[in-house]
């Protein structure tokens, strides 16, 4: 069977055959890829923030590519175009790991450096480059048939069919535009509110409400509406069931309840969720994650025990290999792996010792190369990176509280070694996406590696000053950015290193958790909900609305259903990073001290509502003008 899988992926040729050779890691291409990484770093950086999750680069990234190479330069290689969007997916694995762990730093008031931030990403991110390149062979080529890595296989697709350029890039200029345009009006020129709510009558501290963005109805769009739904689902728990338990059993408590310090009584919807909500999410969150986990442990098992089984059976004399098979050589691969392990362990910016930077190696090189071999099933957006982070961070913890090192710099030193495993964990994934573009368009491996490197470098260098304009404008781990997964971790090492967490309620959302999954929903989805405002989620659930209105008018016709979707999709990404990068912007701009306005032109809820239907309508509109030409068959 193994003969046969080698077989049939050796037989395959690309777009680009081995014989012929394109332009590719160009300098347009790489000034283009750097800009693109620096972007949607900062974009993902805030969106990942504000809602626990972050957007998909590589598509955009390659439509923006098309028409900027082919439609302003008129170069008509697809190579340089699948680099640029090797590089900017970079900058979105970079700010997805980030974000999921740093932030905890900030909201302990243990501001780090942007030196110690750049290097925590730096080192994460060379070495899931450097730890997945001696799998390419194996799960790229050998597992062709096998693995289909669909963000990747998307990708290529979109590469292949819209060289002319055309439309499609027009769409995501149409979303940016307007989203950004929402979000200058809004929260720049202050001219409406973009949060409207009102409470039920005669249900105490029962709240509704919205977010009135356009990146949250873009991301329900995209992630459809099963998804959406069960994220609102966990919302209005929160609600319209938790927070009016909370209220009335507690009304007539005169003193405050731990971990409050204000009376029940005295706590509005807003504040019951402050004090007591948060830590039931956290609880939810970190049950639904470890969940994940513990459902793709048969999943690890195999991957590892395959991918083990192909380095054995790869051992055998060596051939020239053409170009499309080159990667780095792996003398440099391991060497470098090595060089950062040992910087890692005496590096007196980070302080994890020795004990950390071997965990680093045993964890990393685990976690790479079963994420690796996941998200070529399931996708990087399914891949469990949050629950393999939290299994590092619980196994760290105590192994440091064991060895002595507690307090701060015991909390520190295990949420840095969680931070460059769960980098590590986001790029491997993304570039093994790459990888799988590249070996459908015909690129050269190992160009596609160097400028991951490129990629990863640039984004690096900038996350931190990112997370410190963030910080200091909005606060990281408030109400306007939440950073539910940075909190998920906070409360990790607290919980480990202390005995301080308010257990009960965390409890409580384990426990919740466990029964959402009993009821066949998707556990974390719903812990997310409940963790992050309804005002979140009910956006997210509008996009998964429009989104499946257009599935359904048009489920009889594949071909001008996928046109639809796709067009969508792009028209989506575009909100997503029309809005992500006005708020950075706005977020500089007040850093800068520039003068913005302070008050609400219009304070009420209708013209934001009226703006938020019409982005609707338009996202819906968008979608349903695509025609099944939109949409190129791949001519191989």
């Amino acid at each position: 069977m193994e003969h046969n899988e080698k077989t049939k992926s050796s037989s395959f040729v690309p777009y680009i055959p081995a014989s012929q050779s394109l332009p590719e890691l160009t300098v347009t291409a790489i000034v283009l890829g750097i800009i693109l990484a620096i972007v949607f770093a900062a974009a993902n950086a805030y969106l990942g923030l504000k809602i626990g999750l972050t957007v998909s680069a590589s598509i955009p990234a390659a439509v923006i590519s098309l028409a900027i190479l082919r439609g302003l330069f008129k170069r008509k290689s697809i190579l340089e175009n699948n680099i640029v969007q090797t590089m900017t997916t970079a900058g979105e694995a970079i700010a997805a790991g980030a974000i999921f762990t740093l932030p905890a730093l900030y909201m302990w008031n243990l501001i780090p450096s942007l030196a110690k931030v750049s290097f925590i990403v730096l080192v994460g991110g060379f070495l899931g480059v450097a730890m997945m390149v001696p799998l390419r062979r194996l799960l790229i080529v050998n597992e062709h048939e096998n693995l289909p890595y669909p963000e990747g296989t998307a990708c290529a697709e979109v590469l292949i069919s819209g060289e002319t350029g055309g439309k499609s890039a027009e769409m995501v200029v149409y979303g940016f535009i307007v989203g950004g345009l929402v979000k200058a009006l809004g929260d720049g020129a202050m001219w409406f509110k973009t949060e409207i709510e009102t409470k039920v009558l005669h249900f105490r501290n029962a709240l509704i409400g919205m977010d009135t963005y356009p990146a949250l109805l873009g991301v329900g769009y995209i992630i459809g509406l099963r998804i959406s739904g069960q994220m609102l689902a966990g919302g209005l728990f929160a609600w319209l069931v938790l927070i009016p338990a909370i209220s009335f059993f507690g009304a007539g408590n005169t003193a405050a309840v731990f971990p409050s310090t204000t009376p029940i009584p005295k706590l509005d919807a807003w504040g019951v969720w402050e004090s007591y909500i948060r830590y039931i999410g956290a609880g939810a969150v970190a049950a639904g994650g470890i969940i994940t986990l513990v459902k793709t442990l048969p999943m690890l098992y195999s991957s590892l025990a395959a991918t083990l089984r192909s380095l054995q059976g790869n051992r055998g004399p060596k051939v020239a290999l053409d170009r499309t098979h080159r990667d780095i050589p792996a003398i440099w691969v391991f060497l470098m792996i090595a060089l950062l392990i040992v910087i890692i362990a005496f590096a007196p910016i980070t302080e994890v010792g020795i004990i950390g930077a071997i965990a680093i190696a045993i964890f990393g090189f685990l976690f790479v190369t079963v994420a690796s071999r996941i998200v070529g099933l399931v996708g990087s957006s399914s891949s469990p990176v949050s629950g393999m982070t939290i299994a590092t961070l619980l196994i760290v913890t105590f192994i440091f509280k064991l060895t002595g090192l507690t307090g701060s710099m015991g909390m520190v030193a295990a949420l840095t070694v969680g931070a460059i495993v769960c980098v590590a964990l986001a790029v491997a994934g993304d570039i093994s996406q790459d990888l799988k573009t590249g070996y459908l368009v015909g690129g050269t491996p190992w160009k596609q590696q160097v400028a991951m490197m490129i990629g990863v470098l640039v984004s690096g260098l900038s996350i931190g000053f990112i997370l410190s304009v963030l910080h200091q404008t909005y606060g990281l781990g408030s109400q306007q950015l939440p950073a539910p997964k940075a909190v998920l971790m906070k409360l990790i090492v607290e919980g480990i290193m202390s005995e301080s967490l308010p257990w009960e309620l965390i409890f409580i959302g384990a426990c919740s958790a466990i029964v959402f999954e009993f009821l066949g929903l998707n556990s974390l989805t719903v812990a997310v909900g409940i963790y992050l405002p309804v005002h979140v989620s009910t956006p997210i659930m509008v996009g998964g609305i429009v989104r499946w209105f257009v599935e359904a008018v048009t489920r009889n016709n594949e071909s001008l259903l996928k046109a639809r979707v796709e067009t969508g999709t792009l028209l989506a990404s575009g909100l997503i990073a029309g809005e992500s990068l006005l708020g950075v912007i706005i977020a500089i701009l007040i850093w800068l001290n520039v003068r913005l306005p302070e008050r609400i032109l219009f304070t009420g809820n209708a013209l934001p509502f009226l703006i938020f239907i019409i982005v609707t309508l338009l996202l819906a509109w968008g979608s349903m003008r695509a025609k099944s030409d939109d949409i190129r068959k791949l001519n191989r």
